[in-house]
């Protein structure tokens, strides 16, 4: 019979033996893809317990830093879990007090997945995110998940026309959110509130991809990282290593010193610059540009109502310029949708010419 003795040097051999073990295998999982998976296969190892599984899952690869996310991102692993759909993807939008106000675009972009075809039961797996107080009262009064994203900038509660510095200060805001949402291995697809939803877009998105991405102007080639023109506006980002690392450096290619000082500032103008970079370079990554006839916009506007899936009030300035005729889209969709199928296919309906939005452009562009 052995000696307690014997017992604790089994035991202090086990833990040797693991913490040898655990870096080589945290290398392995970390050359694997998937984030969630990975962290919580190496704290099972490590702990065996369900509870103890889940607090490590959490954590990004670097401890300290993980506590740090947390500190700036109270609630959002509880959130998540509720929201997210069996394969871990979320659906996610951004809205301000003016943005989610009664009758706005909030009210525009959640009533089109009652309108569309059968997907009404995505908005169970969208979160909102509001950047201010009244956008959280606003939303928590008409959507169950609701997260608020405190972003300090002045005015950032009004409409924010496109390019002020309080736009800029919540596109750079939503993309800090996106990063630690990967990191906690959830996929996610995000979309401004100014779209409009009508069939599942998830048909139209390859499975292989690590990043979708809309277009304003779709080149014909899907896997064309030059041609096609990017739109931020509406992406799908799958929770992989190298999504993370892009994220990292989508955000920090806004400090990088350009030329005379020029160059884009907002999120999209400074993904079309690093773009053909991160497909090309080290991070390999497979990116997939959207088809114009399926996630549709005012930008180049397509008639085909029996395919599209979305539509952006892109190309357009203005709050009320893009309620206006986002209004009509919704309203063109019902007339389309209450039609039988034979009617369908012989009354050839067209979208209304989305007359407001084009003229702000071209006041804009004077």
């Amino acid at each position: 019979m052995g000696s307690p003795h014997d017992g604790a040097r089994v035991s202090h051999s086990v833990s040797f033996l693991l913490g040898a073990l655990l870096p080589t295998l945290l290398l392995f999982f970390l050359a694997s893809d998937r984030v969630g998976e990975q962290l919580s296969s190496i704290a099972s190892l490590a702990n065996g317990s369900p509870h103890q599984q889940t607090t490590h899952a959490n954590l990004s690869t670097n401890g300290s830093a993980a506590e740090t996310e947390e500190d700036c991102f109270p609630g959002l692993v509880e959130l998540l879990s509720k929201v997210a759909m069996d394969d871990r993807t979320v659906i996610i939008t951004l809205v301000n007090e003016a943005w989610s106000a009664e009758g706005s675009l909030l009210d525009l972009f959640r009533g089109s997945f009652h309108d569309g075809e059968g997907i009404a039961h995505l908005l169970n797996h969208t979160l909102i995110v509001a950047v201010d107080p009244g956008a959280m009262a606003r939303c928590v009064a008409v959507h169950p998940h609701c997260y608020f994203l405190e972003v300090t900038a002045a005015k950032v509660s009004s409409a924010n026309r496109f390019m002020s510095k309080s736009f800029m200060e919540l596109v750079w805001a939503k993309l800090s959110l996106q990063q630690r949402i990967l990191q906690l291995g959830y996929n996610y697809l995000y979309t401004d509130v100014d779209i409009v939803w009508f069939r599942d877009p998830f048909r139209h998105i390859s499975l292989y991809a690590d990043m979708a991405i809309s277009t304003d102007f779709f080149s014909g080639d899907p896997d064309d990282a030059v041609k096609n023109a990017p739109n931020t506006g509406f992406y799908y980002v799958k929770s992989t290593n190298r999504t993370v690392e892009m994220l990292r450096r989508w955000r920090a290619a806004r400090s990088l010193p350009r030329p005379g000082g020029g160059g884009p500032t907002n999120d999209q103008g400074i993904f079309n610059e690093i773009k053909a970079g991160l497909v090309a370079g080290e991070l390999q990554i497979r990116l997939v540009f959207l088809d114009t006839v399926f996630f549709d916009g005012f930008c180049r506007l397509h008639g085909e109502m029996d395919k599209v899936c979305t539509m952006h009030a892109n190309c357009c300035i203005g709050l009320e310029t893009k309620v206006h005729d986002l209004r009509n889209v919704v309203a063109d969709w019902k007339n389309y949708s209450s039609l039988t199928p034979p009617e369908k296919t012989g009354a050839q309906l067209k979208w209304r010419y989305p007359a407001e939005c084009h003229e702000s452009i071209k006041t804009l562009l004077g």
